[in-house]
């Protein structure tokens, strides 16, 4: 059994003894501490918090865990029950709440479960809340209500269409041309809450068919839900046989967002981002945010316009972060994760999915043609092992040292920007390795620059 206790919140597999595992007891203390927390911080003035969750099927447990914490608590809960990340996100702006509590674990498999903690921008936690969830958790510092105080509940079941209504309203969503394109799209949901919004999403935007796989909503993952290639060879051979436009592929609370062409191949998860800012950058001037880890194809798309990109440290908040200061048009992470403002600070495959086929009736071209107009890069993803002991730190030091000559950015480990690639080494907090990313213009030469580097570090691990 597993529990994971971290800024962004809790997760862990379902079972086990209490503090191995992600059980009632410690959902209700993590719970409670989120509640403390955001009775102190708050500015708006209601006593709100929305609760959604993806289809796992731990999630009805963990569900009546919470809201019943929650109500303890003495906070009034709106629960919306099964429904992505995003539209939780979009539920806590729309009701004003105080804040929101996602009940997913996002790309794990399905003894997973976690809570996501949002603060009343329907944003995720910063680090400084986050960790001070953590330490009200520990000290067990909440006061639960009396009698008289305890929360209210309601069940509010109209937010995917609020969602969706919120999609089809954005300027950019050009349903009039998707549904003239007369698209075949295929979607495979790994059988969560995806399976319930997006067929009502493309029906909403016009698409004349809709091929549907793992679509029904059990938490009976057919696949490992994490919406890479090694994963998706049901559907892309579903594609091969040459009766759709384009498939969409999403994880189980629908934050990101995959694409596979219409010969069956790969978009390429990078390039989900790429693509939606293209269009966004073609219709609206503006800069351009993604994480450091993320492929330079969105700078350089970025430039074409005239445009300014800036890399934030890895991880959502982080981009937002750094969106905001920017004031970035259309951002996101290189995972199929896509923020666009208009729409609201949170990774939805909702808006990407809108946004994609609008650029592509736009286009007029084939999903692979479309792909063929982008920057081509590959990024290699490895690891070095280190041993325990080993000051990491140091080691990147001194490897940000050796390569001074180069463009370096330190905010989150060490990247070094070469003129035609790229390497990003970041330390695990867990465990004493350095994970290292690369990418260039082929495999090879990402695989080779990045081994470059390992051997670097191995050599200064010896010192």
């Amino acid at each position: 059994m597993t529990l994971i206790k971290s800024i962004s919140g809790i997760r862990g597999t379902i079972g086990g003894a209490a503090g191995e595992g992600l059980n009632p007891l410690d959902i209700v203390k993590f719970t409670s501490a989120y509640a403390t927390l955001i009775r102190k911080t708050c500015t708006v003035k209601n006593n709100k918090i929305v609760v959604g969750r993806d289809a796992r099927i731990s999630g009805e447990m963990v569900n009546k865990v919470v809201v019943g914490t929650l109500l303890g608590m003495g906070w009034d809960v709106v629960d919306i029950d099964l429904a992505s990340t995003p539209t939780t996100e979009i539920a806590v702006t729309m009701e004003g709440a105080s804040g929101g509590i996602i009940l997913t674990a996002s790309h794990n498999p399905k003894q997973w479960n976690a809570l996501k903690l949002l603060n009343e921008r329907g944003e995720f936690l910063n680090a400084a809340e986050g960790n001070e969830v953590l330490r009200i958790a520990e000290a067990e510092e909440f006061d639960y209500a009396d009698v008289d105080h305890l929360g209210k509940y309601r069940q509010d079941l109209t937010y995917n269409q609020k969602h969706i209504d919120s999609v089809l309203a954005l300027d950019l969503v050009d349903a009039d041309a998707i549904r003239q394109a007369g698209f075949r799209v295929a979607i495979d949901c790994v059988n969560s809450v995806g399976g319930i919004i997006l067929p009502q999403l493309l029906e909403r935007l016009g698409v004349e068919q809709v091929e549907k796989l793992y679509c029904e909503p059990t938490g009976n993952f057919q696949h490992n839900p994490e919406p890479l290639e090694k994963n998706l060879g049901d559907i892309m051979a579903l594609m091969r046989g040459g009766n759709s436009d384009v498939a969409f592929v999403v994880d189980p609370d629908v934050d990101r967002l995959a694409i596979v062409c219409e010969n069956g191949d790969m978009y390429g998860e990078e390039y989900t981002l790429v693509s939606v800012a293209d269009y966004v950058l073609k219709h609206t001037p503006g800069n351009t945010v993604s994480n450091l880890s993320s492929t330079r194809a969105l700078r350089d798309v970025t430039r074409q316009y005239g445009m300014s990109y800036s890399a934030s440290a890895v991880g959502e908040v982080n981009v937002v972060a750094k969106m905001k200061e920017t004031h970035a048009v259309i951002g996101g992470e290189g995972n199929g994760g896509v923020i666009y403002p208009a729409s609201h600070y949170g990774r939805d495959a909702l808006v990407g999915i809108a946004l994609f086929l609008s650029h592509l009736a736009h286009e007029g071209k084939k999903v692979s043609e479309l792909r063929a107009t982008y920057p081509p890069y590959f990024i290699a993803k490895n690891k070095v092992d280190l041993t325990s002991g080993i000051d990491v730190d140091a080691i990147l030091a001194k490897v940000k040292e050796l390569y001074r000559d180069e463009e370096i950015n330190d905010i989150d480990g060490v990247k070094i920007d070469f003129p035609d690639k790229w390497v990003h080494l970041r330390k695990s907090n867990t465990e004493p390795i350095v994970r290292v990313y690369s990418e260039a213009h082929t495999m090879e030469e990402a695989e080779e620059i990045g081994q470059q580097v390992m051997d670097v570090i191995h050599e200064l691990a010896k010192d």
